[in-house]
This record gives C-alpha cells, sequence and structure tokens, in this order.
C-alpha cells in the first residue's frame, strides 16, 4: 500500500471521537496509564488534584481520556464528567489488598449511576510489575466481577509503568466501541 493509498483511506474515514472516563481510587496509576498511552514520561507523576484529558490517537479512533483524581474529597465530582462517557476504565492497585474492598464499593456505585448505564467497563488491574500484586483472576472473583450482567466488561492485568498489558486493554476498548458506535 503507498503513501496516496494510506492518505485516502485515512481521509475518507476521519477518526471517530471517543470520550473515555478513567476513574479509580487514589494512588491505583491513573495518571500514569494516561501518560503512557499518551506516550509520554511516566518517571515523574505527582497526584492528580483536579483532572487530566489527554487525546490519543488508537485504531482509528481520536480517544478523549479523562483521568479524575481518585481522593476521597474529589470523588463526588466524578458525576459531572458521567455525561456522554463512551467507555469507563477502572484502574485497581492489585497491590493494595487492604483497598479492595473500597475499590470494589466504588466500582459497584458507578455501575449503579444512570448516565454511565451500559457504558462497556475495563478494569485495569494495574501495577502487576510488583511482587505483591494480587492477579486479574483473583480481583475479579473478589470483587464479584462475574455478577455484572448489564454491560461488556473485561478486566486486564497490567502494569502502567512498563505499560505491559495495557495495550492488551486498549485493543479491548476500540474493539467494543466499533461495535457500539455502528
Amino acid at each position: 500500500m503507498g503513501l496516496l493509498s494510506i492518505l485516502r483511506k485515512l481521509k475518507s474515514s476521519p477518526d471517530q471521537e471517543v470520550r473515555i472516563l478513567l476513574l479509580g481510587l487514589d494512588n491505583a496509576g491513573k495518571t500514569t496509564l494516561l501518560k503512557q498511552l499518551a506516550s509520554e514520561d511516566v518517571s515523574h507523576i505527582t497526584p492528580t488534584q483536579g483532572f487530566n484529558i489527554k487525546s490519543v490517537q488508537s485504531q482509528g479512533f481520536k480517544l478523549n481520556v479523562w483521568d479524575i483524581g481518585g481522593q476521597r474529597k474529589i470523588r463526588p465530582y466524578w458525576r459531572n464528567y458521567f455525561e456522554n462517557t463512551d467507555v469507563l476504565i477502572y484502574v485497581i492497585d492489585s497491590a493494595d489488598r487492604k483497598r479492595f474492598e473500597e475499590t470494589g464499593q466504588l466500582r459497584a456505585e458507578l455501575l449503579e449511576e444512570e448516565k454511565l448505564s451500559g457504558v462497556p467497563l475495563l478494569l485495569f488491574a494495574n501495577k502487576q510489575d510488583l511482587m505483591t500484586a494480587a492477579p486479574a483472576a483473583e480481583i475479579a472473583e473478589g470483587l464479584n466481577l462475574h455478577t455484572i450482567r448489564d454491560r461488556l466488561w473485561q478486566i486486564q492485568a497490567c502494569s502502567a509503568v512498563t505499560s505491559e498489558g495495557v495495550q492488551d486493554g486498549m485493543t479491548w476498548v476500540c474493539k467494543h466501541i466499533s461495535a457500539r458506535k455502528k
């Protein structure tokens, strides 16, 4: 395929814009994940006090990714970002077992939100590069993910620092956006 045919193809099918909401508890790795998606340096990350937004090109989509801070005092404001969300990415710190109950409760509350009804859910079981990380299957079991029946969902083991598993998760996102947007 020559350059001209590639350019024609790009011009004939402009990228579809997709709104992705990136949520999870504080220190789960949301901002590191966002920077990894944007191919930015992940060596210096500070806690998000409000939100970050980045646009990332992936598989024919322009992904507008909203990273909202996860601190307890910020969470009540999350609902201001729910409208028009195409995919919800929920990030879990797989090594912070003490907070699994809290993250499970928060995830359950999010799925009950009317404005997020039916929105596909990708759970990133982050920090798999740490020795103390729980495997994605154990997290899925502990959070009773098998009971989710009102939407497509996937749990993906990953490390936002090393980027392992991140592309697999984003491939799932793009595949299920395609099905939803048709």
